[in-house]
């Protein structure tokens, strides 16, 4: 199933939870992230394909159109040169391409799919470094999201599927990647993720080890043991990977939405957390994410 989708179906139901008006502030905030050249804004203002697919995502998931009129440009450029990017942005192409509702027909994804493959890691994964000895669980998550997005096999899954086992933890949690072989949030549910799309077995301590990274004082789930501070990508994409392995997480709903509500202003946008003193886009669609799940 294409992992985008997947993510959407929940997104979409944030509006319930957040009522008219709050929706029409976050679409405002989204809209007014746009550049002329078409694409989105990063923290520096300037036009990102990163965050230009979240903003897509985010305007989808608010039952909204994005104004894809002026969004082709910018992706026709970013296409054109393949070789400029790297892997995370290629993969932000591919999804932001997957996300229109006819791709143009002089867009060419042949040199788009060769550039991917370019990320391969020689245990099979994928890395954001070409050439790499070892993947990264984050790399494997976007790659197998933009195959899948696209109605693709992902090549060599079994490949995958073997790098993933050795960025697992004995405690049932994954590493990202083996330069900093630490537990951590993101990287397990990016592992989960892949892992259930794969039809693969999901270690029996998962779902306690994630629901161990809740932090009660704050409503919200650390990115790592220890970590300062709970986050938003890391309380979304928890509930993401424990809706994926049903797991109930009722009983938390109360205080998540408390955090959540913290991080939101009235501006439209959501702050990643309480040290962050910026909005972005990215931020906003976890929020969308996270809200989506707490609504079912």
């Amino acid at each position: 199933m294409s992992l985008r989708l997947e993510m959407l179906q929940v997104a979409r139901l944030a509006p319930a939870v957040l009522g008219d008006e709050a929706s029409r502030l976050i679409e405002q905030f989204v809209r007014g992230q746009q550049n002329p050249d078409g694409g989105y804004r990063d923290r520096d203002a300037e036009s990102d394909l990163y965050y230009t697919s979240f903003a897509v995502d985010a305007l989808t998931a608010l039952q909204v159109a994005a104004p894809t009129e002026g969004l082709l440009p910018f992706l026709r450029e970013k296409a054109a040169a393949p070789g400029e990017l790297d892997f995370v942005h290629l993969c932000c192409l591919l999804r932001l391409i997957s996300a229109l509702d006819e791709a143009p027909a002089d867009l060419d994804l042949a040199p788009l799919w060769q550039a991917a493959e370019r990320f391969r890691s020689a245990d099979g994964g994928y890395n954001q470094i070409d050439e790499a000895d070892t993947g990264s669980a984050y790399a494997c998550f976007l790659a197998y999201g933009a195959y899948s997005d696209h109605g693709r096999e992902l090549p060599d899954p079994d490949g995958v599927i073997h790098c993933l086992s050795t960025l697992a933890t004995p405690d049932g949690a994954w590493a990202n990647d083996t330069v900093f072989p630490v537990p951590n949030v993101p990287a397990t549910a990016a592992a989960i993720t892949v892992l259930r799309n794969l039809r693969q077995p999901i270690p029996e301590p998962t779902a306690n080890w994630l629901l161990g990274a809740f932090h009660v004082p704050s409503g919200g789930f650390l990115p790592f043991p220890d970590a300062p501070m709970p986050d938003l990508l890391s309380t979304a994409v928890a509930l993401h990977a424990l809706d994926g392995l049903q797991v109930p997480f009722q009983k938390l709903k109360e205080p998540v939405l408390d955090f959540i509500d913290s991080l939101w202003t009235a501006e439209g946008g959501f702050h990643g957390t309480w040290d962050d003193d910026d909005l972005d886009i990215e931020y906003t669609y976890y929020g969308l994410l996270a809200l989506g799940h707490l609504a079912l």
